[in-house]
This record gives C-alpha cells, sequence and structure tokens, in this order.
C-alpha cells in the first residue's frame, strides 16, 4: 500500500476482456457510492497514462485498485475496497476485513478467479507471464 491519508476516489482497474469483470463494472457504476469510483481498462492506454508506475501486466491477473492519494490494493484487498466504497455495502466490507471475515473474502477471490479464467475472451498471458507470476497471484496453481 502506497501512502496513507483520507480516501476521497478510487480508480478500479478491470479486466475488459473477462465478462465476469465486465458485469462487475456495470453492478459498481449502478451502486450508491460513499467513494466515488472510476472504472479503467487494466493495462490499457488511460490507465498507463494515470499510473505510469504501475505494474499492468499485474493488473490483468488481479483486480486492481488506486486510491487518489497513491494507495493501491489488489486481488482481496481490492474487493474489499470496492465493496467498502458502496453505501449498502460498507458494513460487509468492514466484516470481510476482519481476521473473522477475511476467508470468506479469500473464497470469494479465489472462485472469481478461477472462473474468469475459464472465460476470459483476450490473450491468454504469455509463459513468461505465468511464470512471473508465481505464487504471488491471486489464483493457487
Amino acid at each position: 500500500m502506497g501512502p496513507s491519508g483520507a480516501v476521497r476516489s478510487l480508480t478500479v482497474l478491470y479486466d475488459a476482456d473477462c465478462p465476469l469483470c465486465v458485469h462487475v463494472r456495470h453492478w459498481l457504476i449502478a451502486q450508491p457510492s460513499l467513494v466515488p469510483l472510476v472504472l479503467v481498462p487494466a493495462a490499457s492506454a488511460e490507465a498507463r497514462r494515470r499510473f505510469p508506475r504501475l505494474d499492468h501486466a499485474s493488473t490483468l491477473r488481479e483486480i486492481t485498485v488506486v486510491g487518489d492519494s497513491g494507495q493501491v490494493w489488489s486481488g482481496t484487498d481490492a474487493f474489499v475496497v470496492c465493496l467498502w466504497a458502496l453505501a449498502e455495502h460498507r458494513p460487509k466490507a468492514n466484516w470481510l476485513a476482519t481476521a473473522a471475515g477475511r476467508p470468506f473474502a479469500r473464497a470469494a477471490m479465489y472462485t472469481a478467479s478461477k472462473w474468469r479464467a475459464a472465460v476470459r475472451t483476450g490473450d491468454r498471458p504469455s509463459q513468461e507471464e505465468e511464470a512471473a507470476c508465481d505464487d504471488h497471484c491471486s489464483v493457487p496453481r
């Protein structure tokens, strides 16, 4: 995570080649939010322009959220932060961030990642990208 401070807006980098990610993007846009969400396709020219120092290959492997003060969340943490930004889901996000709720957040991310890998419509990651992932990705190999 980067610098701390009050979060006034969040940018969600989502995989535009993933039907699940696109569906979640539309769902997020339709939700009443406490913190404004800007949704940008991961690894796009816009994402690279906004966040030149970010590892854009990794943003295609797992959800990444960037706060307006430079905070960066990925994987399960990004999922929880997205829910935290939503008016109706902040209490659930607060619970998912606890030791009791964290396993449920991880299970949701694991399930979504497995489904996403099966249906993603864009190019599959190269063998080099797969090797670079090692055990740092959200889905165990």
